[in-house]
């Protein structure tokens, strides 16, 4: 897939980039901050459970920076990919939706279980926010280097990792069980207002896909989205949206 080249000056940094993208491109920019963002968030989840007395995940090889451990081939690789396709070939972009592999926690092998509950839901979430704030450094040394062959390939690469961690950031504190937000919710409340949110569990993932498939949840992930992103653009002056912009296939 070819394109012509797009030149794009951001008038507060003085830098011209220019871009032509295909689709293999784009899922190389993309690789490695989705496989780091997963990796860091499952392997959290397991660390910081193994920290407060449960060693479920870390028996069953979990706490591991070792992606293929966390990779789940169908909502890992499969399902993104095909959706990325079909948002290229239909037009738009869409909103990428996957999994990994869920860190096995035995919440009744934690020394407080309700109370260690919310730190290992976290531990998540705040992971991808670290790993946001990485990206975004990575960003803004690339386009302080404009002469670099690097810079370009570094900045795309930064802006996508900020990207992909905010929105895992974000979609995971949504509360609704099992997602982080929704367990860390359950540990908030009192014991009898927890147990009955706790069993909408089992059917959280269904609902999680009616609302994808619906467009509710990225009604509501984007703004939420969009105001992280504009805060990280005046955090670092970088212009992540613009960056983001360019780094799709053409």
């Amino acid at each position: 897939m070819r394109a012509t080249p797009l030149n794009t000056q951001h008038s507060s940094l003085n830098i011209e980039f220019q871009v032509d993208l295909n689709l293999v491109q784009v899922i190389a920019i993309y690789a490695l901050p989705v496989i780091l963002a997963i990796t860091l968030h499952e392997a959290a989840h397991g660390y910081v459970a193994m920290r407060f007395g449960d060693m479920t995940a870390y028996a069953a090889g979990r706490v591991t920076l070792n992606p293929i451990k966390h990779i789940d081939p169908i909502g890992t690789i499969a399902l993104p990919l095909a959706l990325l396709a079909l948002g290229k070939l239909f037009g738009g972009g869409g909103m990428l939706f996957g999994w990994a592999k869920p860190v096995p926690v035995n919440f009744a092998n934690l020394r407080h279980p309700k109370r260690d509950m919310l730190w290992v839901a976290a531990a998540g979430p705040m992971s991808n926010l670290a790993m946001a704030l990485l990206w975004a450094i990575v960003a803004k040394l690339s386009i302080s280097m404009p002469q670099s062959a690097f810079a370009l390939p570094l900045a795309l690469m930064g802006a996508a990792g900020v990207l992909v961690n905010l929105i895992f950031m974000v979609l995971n504190l949504l509360p609704l069980p099992p997602l982080d937000g929704g367990r860390i919710l359950t540990s908030l409340l009192p014991h009898r207002m927890a147990y009955a949110f706790s069993r909408v569990e089992p059917y959280g993932f269904i609902i999680l896909l009616v609302l994808l498939f619906t467009g509710v949840l990225g009604f509501v992930l984007w703004p939420l989205v969009s105001v992280a992103l504009w805060i990280f653009e005046r955090g670092f002056g970088v212009p992540f949206v613009e960056l983001i912009s360019l780094a799709r296939a053409r």
